[in-house]
């Protein structure tokens, strides 16, 4: 499914002393908002629908505003509403003339802003940006007279809103921020609030969404000092969906159901609606299904609220959103009979709505549900692709007639693709070109990105592999100009992301790397760069879906330049091979390809990550370690012998990081007997920073009682005890390991070294990565605060972080991105962490002898990794890998 840029929203209500324009709440990038005010009934439903939303916009009076024109402001209102924007924008120029006319410039100026969100929706920002100045023009800066000011701090409002849907967000966080400057002035608490939002819009999307959230917080403060009011519903709902989006469930679950508290303690049935549907949407997110699904049935079923009649058809528009949801689950369950009875229905609903907005998205979300169940064989709909190509063609007539040119757009591409998969490749091609057209004329990559990628899918599979690469290439760099926001275009983004994003990436590294005959030497070495480029954009991309923020601010700089005795080693997992990219120091990039099927391949990882087990034979074990190993090393072990390379940094792809690799075999040797082994996040997230070896402290950290649900860890006081021993260590141990304590101890500039020997967790959520302590858990935003608040005072960074004693996510494939995370987010130069709980002894075994090891002259990290584990392997209690391959070193290897 993809998804939408949608309009804010303006709201208007009375003042006791005149007109006053309280201020426009938002839509984000997928995200609705709710609002309800006194003049209008507005739905602005804040959250990651697919597909559809409610446009609205609602005008600044004046006692100076004639029958006529006020008509004709109302009449533009209503068909900006209905996503009829060119009727809008024409009766938004009759209104300006009429003011012009009679010089009722503050009407006019502020009319003139609307023209300009009218003007950008038809996809004219050239019209836009002029109108834009006009307004500003006419009222060129504040005067003595509040009106004025009023108008203006509305007008500014508008313009950040026209600069947020041109992409020029910065710009529009500036007007933003200079609009709540104006409300501020004016003791307009309610306009302050309604630009706070506003820049935290801005804020999400520029990727910074813990300031974002941050920022909710704080109008959520301000909000709770007021009586339960519907100004209080809205804000509790913006802060509930905004932390959902950076991925804090249990505070977005609070933040929600206060808001529906507080719609049902006031009666409001809408609020009410929307609350539940939003609801719906956590639970759904958190896989909790059955709790989803009771939601979206509460909030598409009518006999639950009362509504009176200027309400029905807003509430018919989203019971619909929330029959759909509820669809996509009774699907998910198999409940196909329910399912059935509810498409029905939907059917029936749909022709019920005006030819608006919500319509036409309502027609493709269906058509798209269609072409999901005609590909499932255990799911027969008779006609059900041909039901989608006559939904997706009325819905792009009609957005073409309205001049919605997203959703014309979104509707041809979705035709094309269903011609895709019914390979009728003249009209597939030429609807996705059409597609395409419209979206680069309205500037819209986030909707370009998906027809460029459809189109290089078409070519490929016609044998137009120029044609496939350089439509993959556009799609990979529209990609990459979205980066900041990518977290915000999927609904549910830890799904989505492996739907519609990472696909781009791994299939045009397929393609680069496919040995074309006609391809020059020259011309093999670019793609082979291209490729390595493109992988290690993934790589980021993750890594920023990880967080939810885009920002990892470390400086890019080429692994391979740091250590001429290192080898860079790139895997890809490819659908039908895997591809091994070698860079050695000062040489051309080189590829090995090994032709095996992905099924083989992820079933050999997981077997060889359950023959890691204490209890497993040796032969299980080994047989598919040395598999592993046939396929990753044996291919370049000549070109790393003829270099004397002895460090292999491995940046690795997909289910390969949940395997430790130093325990490979080749028959004879485990790989850890023969290479420093260290892994990378990415080529570009490396500190080059080298270590002080003399100056090495220990800041200690551990629990070894039990505390509630936290099982005793007995070892790690030895643990500890031995690393005291060899270099200097300051120790919290149980009761005395806080995180206050924690923060206070790490304030001294004297630590290079941080070791936690602590039950913690990694997983593919940021909200499931965390630490523990006495007093409870350090989750990825709280260690990054505890880092940056060290470095802001001027002390170097940690050196290298040691987490002795977490594991992997139990069930979750790609827990390990919470490793990479970790690593990442706490600033350290290295972070030595363990894949599973290991045994107590042999834990702080190794780490006493890692830390000896680390005080050689002439040891790197890497090195003194290496041979601690040697060590253990050389000891009959704990030669198998169980013990000491756990241990993983990202980062720094030096």
């Amino acid at each position: 499914m993809k998804n939408i840029f949608f309009k804010l929203t303006i709201n208007v209500v009375k003042h006791p002393n005149k007109q006053k324009i309280l201020f426009f709440l938002l839509s984000i990038i997928k995200i609705r908002y709710l609002r309800l005010c006194r003049r209008f009934i507005i739905y602005l439903v804040l959250g990651f629908f697919t597909s559809f939303s409610i446009y609205t916009i609602a005008i600044a009076e004046s006692p100076h505003i004639s029958y006529l024109s006020d008509s004709q402001l109302k009449q533009g209102q209503i068909f900006y509403q209905a996503g009829q924007f060119t009727e809008a924008v024409n009766a938004w120029k009759d209104a300006i003339s009429y003011f012009e006319k009679h010089n009722y410039r503050r009407n006019q100026a502020l009319t003139l802003s609307y023209l300009a969100l009218g003007y950008q929706q038809l996809g004219k920002p050239l019209e836009a940006d002029k109108v834009s100045h006009a307004a500003l023009k006419i009222i060129a800066k504040p005067s003595s007279q509040s009106t004025d000011n009023l108008v203006y701090a509305q007008i500014l409002n508008n313009q950040g809103d026209l600069l947020f849907s041109q992409g020029k967000i910065e710009a529009a966080l500036v007007a933003w921020e200079q609009a709540e400057k104006q409300y501020q002035k004016l003791g307009d608490k309610v306009g302050e609030i309604g630009t706070q939002i506003n820049q935290a819009r801005a804020l999400q999307t520029l990727g910074y969404f813990i300031r974002a959230n941050n920022l909710f917080k704080q109008v959520t403060i301000s909000l709770l000092q007021q009586p339960d009011s519907q100004l209080k519903f809205s804000g509790l709902l913006n802060l509930g969906n905004s932390l959902r989006i950076v991925g804090d469930y249990s505070s977005a679950k609070y933040s929600l159901e206060n808001s529906l508290k507080i719609a049902k303690k006031l009666s409001l049935p809408i609020e009410t609606q929307i609350a539940l549907l939003n609801l719906g949407k956590l639970a759904n997110i958190e896989h909790k299904i059955d709790v989803a699904l009771d939601f979206f049935q509460k909030a598409a079923n009518p006999n639950y609220f009362i509504f009176n009649q200027n309400q029905s058809q807003n509430q018919l528009q989203i019971q619909l959103q929330a029959q759909l949801y509820q669809l996509d689950i009774l699907w998910q369950l198999n409940r196909h009979s329910e399912a059935e009875k509810l498409l029905q229905k939907i059917q029936t609903e749909i022709p019920k709505l005006p030819p608006n907005q919500t319509k036409i998205y309502a027609e493709i979300e269906l058509a798209t549900n269609l072409v999901k169940l005609s590909n499932n064989s255990a799911i027969h709909l008779p006609n059900s692709s041909i039901q989608a190509a006559k939904l997706l063609a009325n819905a792009q007539h009609q957005a073409h007639i309205l001049g919605n040119y997203r959703a014309e757009s979104t509707a041809l591409g979705k035709l094309g693709n269903l011609y895709e998969q019914t390979q009728q490749w003249e009209q597939a091609t030429n609807l996705t070109k059409q597609a395409l057209h419209v979206a680069e004329n309205i500037n819209a990559p986030d909707i370009a990105y998906q027809w460029q990628w459809q189109m290089g899918r078409i070519l490929k599979i016609q044998g137009n592999i120029p044609g496939a690469i350089a439509n993959y290439k556009q799609a990979f760099q529209d990609l990459q100009s979205l980066r900041q926001d990518i977290v915000a275009i999927n609904q549910d983004i830890q799904f989505s992301f492996r739907e519609s994003v990472e696909p781009v990436y791994r299939e045009l590294v397929d393609l680069l790397l496919q040995d074309t005959p006609n391809n020059s030497t020259f011309q093999k070495q670019e793609n082979l760069i291209s490729a390595r480029e493109t992988i290690d954009a993934l790589q980021l991309a993750e890594l920023a879906n990880f967080f939810r923020e885009a920002c990892l601010d470390r400086k890019t700089i080429p692994i391979e330049k740091i250590d001429p005795s290192s080898a860079l080693i790139y895997p890809i997992i490819l659908r039908d091979r895997i591809e091994i990219i070698l860079s050695l120091p000062n040489q051309p990039l080189s590829h090995f390809p090994i032709q095996i099927p992905q099924t083989q391949v992820e079933a050999d990882i997981k077997n060889m990550r359950q023959s890691l087990r204490r209890t497993s034979f040796t032969t299980e074990r080994l047989t598919v370690a040395k598999q592993i190993y046939t396929w990753l090393i044996a291919p370049i072990i000549p070109t790393l012998t003829q270099n004397h390379i002895n460090t292999l940094v491995f940046i690795l792809d997909g289910n390969l990081r949940n395997i430790p690799l130093a325990a490979l075999y080749n028959g004879e040797k485990y790989l850890v007997e023969n290479y420093q082994i260290a892994l990378a996040p990415s080529l570009q997230l490396f500190q080059a920073q080298p270590r002080a070896r003399d100056r090495i402290q220990i800041l200690a950290g551990g629990l070894t009682a039990a505390n509630g649900e936290l099982s005793p860890l007995p070892g790690v006081e030895r643990e500890i005890q031995l690393l005291s021993q060899k270099m200097p260590t300051t120790t919290l141990l149980n009761e005395q390991f806080t995180i206050d304590k924690l923060q206070a101890k790490l304030q001294k500039p004297s630590y290079s070294i941080m070791h936690l020997a602590t039950h913690g967790q990694f997983s593919s959520k940021a909200s499931n990565t965390f630490i523990k302590t006495w007093n409870g858990e350090i989750n990825i935003e709280r260690l990054s605060r505890l880092m940056s608040d060290r470095n802001l005072k001027g002390s170097l960074p940690i050196d290298l972080l040691v987490l002795s004693a977490c594991q992997t996510a139990k069930g979750d494939e790609r827990a390990t991105l919470g490793l990479a995370g970790v690593a990442v987010r706490s600033g350290a130069r290295s972070t030595l962490a363990s894949l599973w709980t290991v045994s107590d002894e042999s834990t702080a075994d190794l780490m006493g002898a890692f830390y000896k090891e680390l005080l050689t002259s002439g040891v790197s990290k890497a090195e003194a990794l290496r041979l601690a584990q040697l060590e253990l392997l050389k000891k009959p209690e704990f030669k198998h890998p169980y013990y000491w391959a756990a241990f993983i070193l990202v980062g720094n290897w030096l």
